[in-house]
């Protein structure tokens, strides 16, 4: 029989109001376009493919899946020079040269010998293959993370790997998925991703927050909040998206924020504490001079953003 995890798991893949508060109960704060594409990800058994601002929660929306489901995170990070035997799989060379030296005592033919190195013993598992070969009785999430920052060539490789979830290693033969993994595919969108991959996954653009959902964002995932503190970070963050930054701020650096307030027992944000914290804020120099020698300069400016009234009541 199930146990109560598993149960629960089936129950949230169900349905969109499944994804919805299971995701919740994760601290992740969904919205119902996202949990309706992914709860098609999980019923079409495709790829999700994630795009959005860095720091706006894609990767987070992953973490959150695999606990939903009581299942596996395998995480594949990607990055320039990114290439097939880093994500799949490569032959453990110094294990396979000490059993050959061991073997050359014995009575065994070089093709025989050949055939024993060669084997799944002397394999070293990369994510792509890990999950490939799950065992566990549930779907492994596949986080395919920052797909932009690898070369193209890795892309062409990942649309073969995406059409059937199946590898073949001339020297063991193709291996297949028993249970085809639940992919998560994200993107910075550094750069542009061939529509041939796109069109192997189901797409969802996840945009910055309204002044709301990041509001519930802050009080869930930072507990103990105080309720004007989270409102003032939540309000000063909302503006500064709509200035001209190299970075904007994500939802990251507001929980990043908040969490560092409250542990300076900061109950509310005023210009001094706004001043020395500003390197939970901004991740760019020419940002932060920005922002201190155009904005913060002006009394009007620091008005906007650290109003006197309170944001829910206006």
């Amino acid at each position: 029989m199930a146990n109560n995890a598993e149960k629960r798991s089936r129950k949230a893949a169900s349905s969109i109001e499944g994804f919805l508060e299971g995701l919740k109960r994760c601290h992740y704060i969904a919205d119902r376009p996202l949990a309706t594409i992914l709860y098609l990800a999980q019923a079409m058994e495709k790829p999700l493919f994630l795009e959005g601002e860095p720091g706006v929660g894609k990767t987070a929306v992953a973490l959150a899946v695999a606990e939903l489901l009581s299942t596996d995170l395998i995480r594949l990070q990607c990055y320039e020079g990114l290439d097939a035997s880093a994500a799949l799989y490569e032959w453990n060379y110094p294990k396979q040269i000490l059993r050959i030296r061991l073997e050359e005592t014995g009575d065994k033919s070089p093709s025989e010998i050949g055939e024993t190195i060669f084997s799944s013993e002397y394999l070293m598992k990369r994510p792509l293959l890990e999950a490939i070969q799950h065992e566990a009785a549930t779907r492994p999430v596949l986080l395919i993370d920052e797909l932009d920052r690898a070369d193209e060539e890795f892309e062409a490789f990942l649309l073969e790997v995406l059409s059937d979830f199946q590898i073949t290693i001339p020297e063991i033969g193709t291996i297949k998925a028993t249970k085809t993994p639940f992919a998560v595919i994200t993107s910075n969108r550094t750069r542009e991703i061939h529509d041939a991959l796109k069109r192997r996954c189901l797409y969802h653009w996840i945009d910055y927050p309204s002044y709301e959902k990041e509001l519930e964002i802050v009080t869930t995932r930072v507990p103990g909040v105080p309720e004007r503190l989270a409102e003032q970070v939540c309000y000063f963050m909302a503006r500064l998206r709509e200035e001209d930054f190299i970075k904007r701020p994500g939802i990251s650096e507001t929980i990043d924020w908040a969490t560092a307030l409250m542990a300076l027992n900061r109950e509310v944000l005023d210009e001094e504490t706004v001043k020395e914290t500003l390197g939970c804020v901004f991740k760019h120099h020419e940002d932060l001079h920005r922002f201190q020698r155009e904005i913060w300069t002006q009394a009007q400016r620091r008005e906007e953003y650290l109003p006197e009234w309170s944001p829910s009541t206006s």
